[in-house]
């Protein structure tokens, strides 16, 4: 029987277009970036490669520490002190970001449902956005942070999606079996890939995600109706 579930939020119970979301977020940050000197260009590249260096974490470090580490190195020591500017941005100016994602109520519904089977409750979105900006986007899908027990933000976190370490850190925090747990994402490489460790996995298609064309016929998958369907069987 499942005993928890696993939800990534952007894409799955956030609605969005990952690429025009990408799009509409980083010049909302350079913007907020330009008083400071920093160009917009260079800082969206050091942003990607940060980003990278976070998915590639070997667990050493946490995410945040890995993508400032590297932002001290391209840019110096100094800059450090923007830390705080980047927290007000996600606290501020971030949110205009939320008209394009769009709102699924039975992503809602489904978690409702959960909570009140006393199924445990774990947001496994990929930790390369701080707490302040992961809440926010939670929020924007008509849900809570308490709504979960665990979030994985950079700040939390030593790994990110694709890597099996990284639900295996799940694991070990929640003290769980992977045998008992249920993964729900749209990405099939990043959320799909927590099979890897024995964990029953749900693709919702929705705002499908599949870079490589990764074979999914042998996957459970559908929309939010099917992975009622599907909790019907398996709760």
């Amino acid at each position: 029987m499942i005993k928890a579930v696993l939800f990534d939020l952007d894409g799955t119970l956030l609605p969005m277009d990952q690429d025009r979301f990408t799009a509409r977020y980083f010049p909302l940050l350079t913007k907020k970036l330009e008083p400071y000197g920093i160009d917009p260009e260079d800082i969206i590249d050091a942003l990607w490669k940060g980003t990278y260096l976070m998915v590639t974490n070997d667990g050493s470090r946490t995410n945040e520490a890995v993508i400032w580490d590297y932002f001290a190195q391209r840019y110096g020591e100094d800059f450090r002190r923007m830390k705080p500017v980047f927290e007000e941005f996600y606290g501020n100016e971030f949110a205009q970001a939320k008209d394009i994602t769009t709102f699924q109520p039975k992503a809602v519904e489904a978690v409702r449902r959960l909570k009140d089977a006393g199924i445990r409750l774990i947001l496994a979105t990929n930790p390369i956005f701080p707490e302040v900006a992961t809440n926010l986007r939670i929020e924007w899908a008509g849900l809570r942070p308490e709504d979960f027990e665990l979030i994985t933000t950079y700040e939390n976190f030593n790994y990110c999606k694709p890597n099996p370490e990284y639900y295996s850190e799940i694991l070990r925090r929640c003290n769980l079996k992977a045998e008992d747990c249920l993964m729900v994402g749209n990405d099939v490489q990043e959320d799909m890939s927590a099979a890897k460790l024995g964990m029953r996995t749900f693709l919702l298609k929705d705002c499908l995600i599949n870079k490589k064309s990764i074979d999914t016929s042998g996957m459970p998958q559908g929309d939010f109706d099917d992975l009622s369907k599907y909790l019907d069987v398996n709760l």
